[in-house]
């Protein structure tokens, strides 16, 4: 009886720690993109500002 409770614990935190790692994913992934778009606008802004002097 205390074995298969220990089972079911050990699949619930493995499945819970499995979810919030595909989670994480794709959180920096999009996070990535965010910093990418922030780093071509700053790009895009420094052009235009030297082609303005």
């Amino acid at each position: 009886m205390i074995r298969s409770r220990v089972a079911q614990l050990v699949a619930c935190l493995v499945l819970l720690t499995g979810t919030i790692g595909l989670t994480a994913c794709g959180t920096v992934e999009g996070m990535g993109r965010d910093i990418q778009a922030g780093g071509h606008a700053i790009s895009n802004a420094a052009r235009d500002v030297r082609d303005s002097i």
